[in-house]
């Protein structure tokens, strides 16, 4: 009995730190399956903790008192935490009206609570939503298609443009809304087919993604992939992107050949693609979900292999491009691609003429997160990057927000780049399409009983 009370006296020296390093980072995306129930867990269990440490003889020591001290710091470091959480979310909502139409077009958040989403759509802080499989588990299709519409009638009522609205269905192990949406095999399965058939094909799969989510509301889906796809698995820590897997082929004209009509098929559904995720991370090492990573392949190579499909699909549609979170080393060695002036203005604008719409992967990625964020929205901002996605964890956008409001208050935010990407939005996703869109919805619901 008395090995396992001084077992039990260790774990909780050891478990001390850890609790408390948890609560001081509670607003961590790492730490979002510790949200809600998980940080009450937290206290309620430090809380008792210490109350069994006062009862004990060991309170009277100077270790025991210092072990009582430890397990008391997780409920204030949480109430700390959760206090700058609060007051920067109350800065980003007191943005004044002229800085909420500067700054809200560029945003783009994924979202756990509706009235929250509603209240940025409603005062224009954000420009589109992003919706998963968070949002339609245990739901039905009806509920969020009416959830969507009304976003929308907010948007309408404030005077302000509908949202972009956007889902990941790539197919194969991409299919955020599927079920209840149809799962649709991925693209690389085309890859073996003849040339006609694999256009036949990619252009159903695009119809069928096109036809579900235009249903839905969703007007952008952020496919296809056209990453060139690797040899082989070369890195075994890469449990997110598998790359591998979701790419479509090695070849870039099967990429091309199958990405065009997948497209194809999608706009003429009413959703725009998305093309991702350039410069390529077919060639990556190392997952950019948690650490930075470099593409050292020189640009001529690039142009010749991994290049080609966008520039392919580009010139038949009107997608718009993800710029992923690598470092392209041979043009701009010091930051990733998605915030590169040298990358997006210098290459894809300048270079390419490519002036549709250019999107950051989810900043709420190791590569940028666990780096300096604040840098990175300003210089996405600055480089013509149209809109900045915070996906996984929809509470970020409160810091990536904050970051883009400090730089537009100390003068650092370029109001030409901001001007020309307000245009190019507005070109993007047409206007009185997205409401004509919305107004069909309306119909439907008119016609359909609510289901919970």
């Amino acid at each position: 009995m008395q090995f396992l009370r001084r077992i039990g006296h260790i774990l909780l020296w050891l478990a001390a730190p850890v609790v408390a390093f948890a609560a001081a980072n509670k607003n961590d995306p790492y730490l979002v399956p510790l949200r809600g129930a998980g940080n009450l867990a937290l206290v309620v269990a430090s809380v008792a903790i210490v109350l069994l440490l006062l009862r004990s003889r060991r309170r009277r020591t100077i270790a025991g008192k210092l072990l009582v001290t430890l397990w008391c710091l997780p409920p204030v470091l949480m109430s700390a935490a959760h206090l700058k959480f609060e007051l920067r979310k109350h800065d980003v909502l007191g943005a004044s009206a002229a800085e909420a139409r500067q700054l809200g077009p560029h945003f783009m958040v994924g979202y756990s609570s509706f009235p929250e989403v509603a209240r940025l759509a409603e005062q224009g802080l954000i420009g589109g939503v992003y919706v998963t499989r968070h949002n339609i588990r245990g739901r039905t299709v009806a509920t969020l298609r009416a959830e969507i519409s009304a976003l929308q009638d907010i948007r309408r009522a404030a005077g302000l443009p509908p949202l972009v609205v956007a889902a990941d269905q790539e197919g194969g192990i991409v299919g955020h809304l599927a079920p209840p949406l149809t799962k649709v095999p991925a693209l690389a399965t085309l890859a073996g087919l003849a040339p006609d058939d694999q256009r036949s094909k990619a252009e159903e799969f695009g119809r069928i993604h096109g036809r579900e989510l235009a249903d839905l509301g969703v007007n952008l889906n952020l496919a296809p992939v056209l990453d060139l796809k690797p040899p082989a698995r070369r890195n075994r820590l890469d449990f997110h992107t598998l790359i591998g897997q979701r790419a479509i082929a090695t070849d870039p004209a099967v990429v091309s050949t199958i990405a065009t009509a997948y497209v194809r098929g999608l706009e003429e559904s009413g959703v725009g693609a998305t093309l991702k995720h350039f410069p390529g991370i077919g060639r990556v090492r190392t997952d950019t979900h948690h650490f930075s990573a470099n593409l050292d392949t020189p640009v001529g190579e690039l142009e010749a292999t991994d290049w080609l499909p966008f520039r392919e699909v580009l010139s038949h549609s009107r997608s718009a491009l993800m710029v992923g979170h690598v470092t392209l080393t041979a043009v701009d060695p010091d930051r990733a691609a998605s915030h590169s002036r040298r990358v997006v203005d210098g290459i894809i604008r300048d270079k390419w003429g490519y002036q549709g719409v250019v999107m950051t992967d989810d900043l709420v990625m190791g590569a940028i997160y666990q780096n300096d964020v604040c840098k990175a929205v300003v210089e996405a901002i600055n480089a013509g990057v149209d809109l900045l996605l915070v996906a996984y964890d929809g509470a970020q956008f409160y810091r990536v927000f904050a970051c883009a409001l400090e730089g537009s208050r100390k003068g650092m935010l370029d109001a030409a780049a901001l001007r020309a990407s307000g245009a190019r939005l507005t070109r993007g996703f047409p206007i009185e399409q997205a409401r004509a869109a919305s107004d069909v919805l309306r119909v439907v619901e008119r016609h359909q009983p609510f289901e919970n």
